[in-house]
């Protein structure tokens, strides 16, 4: 494997069919989004990106969360497919690109959601990732990663080291987390209020 992302791996997944993870028709795709949805920590964003977007499963439900959303992957049927899913949807952008070095560094974010990507990456351009999203922050900030822990041939970095070396990037610790047998959910933000501080619960 050469290069900042197996690329040729992704194109072999595509090339087998439009929805490679079975993102649309699995149970357990479907209550992870949800899981991860209910991680964020405010009900509404003023602009969220989302890498690796795929076909725009988990796109649709960030674009009720945001006021703004941006979403890009590399594969150019994923963006498609994506962009129609949430054509009607005013507040979202699709675009192509091939991170890191396509990341928007001219513009800023108050939700970042790095949903399954991350062990695609060679070290040192996860490494540029991350200091890619350290650098996003519109004032405040939330950042979820949501990663696979099994392993497979294609991984180049291990889950738990990809969410500590975001966490490192950004100076903080997890304020939530979700480990289970499959995939871990940590979520770093840099306003500390609780859900319920944020309504005057406490």
């Amino acid at each position: 494997m050469t290069g900042p992302v197996d690329t040729d791996y992704l194109d072999s997944l595509y090339a087998s069919g439009p929805d490679p993870w079975r993102l649309g028709n699995s149970f357990y795709e479907s209550r992870k989004r949800e899981l991860l949805l209910a991680c964020l920590p405010a009900r509404r964003y003023r602009a969220g990106y989302e890498p690796g977007c795929a076909t725009g499963e988990l796109t649709v439900a960030l674009a009720g969360r945001c006021e703004s959303l941006l979403a890009s992957d590399y594969h150019a049927e994923a963006v498609r497919i994506a962009a129609g899913r949430t054509a009607s949807s005013t507040n979202v952008e699709v675009r192509r690109s091939l991170l890191p070095d396509d990341w928007p560094v001219a513009r800023r974010f108050d939700l970042i959601v790095l949903s399954e990507l991350g062990y695609y990456f060679a070290p040192d351009a996860w490494t540029k990732l991350c200091s890619h999203v350290a650098g996003s922050a519109a004032g405040s900030l939330t950042v979820v990663a949501c990663h696979w822990r099994h392993d497979f041939p294609e991984r180049r970095q291990p889950t738990r080291q990809l969410h500590d070396q975001l966490g490192t990037a950004l100076g903080l610790s997890p304020s939530i987390q979700v480990l289970e047998g499959d995939f871990l959910i940590d979520v770093w933000t840099t306003d500390q209020l609780s859900p319920a501080q944020r309504e005057g619960r406490r």
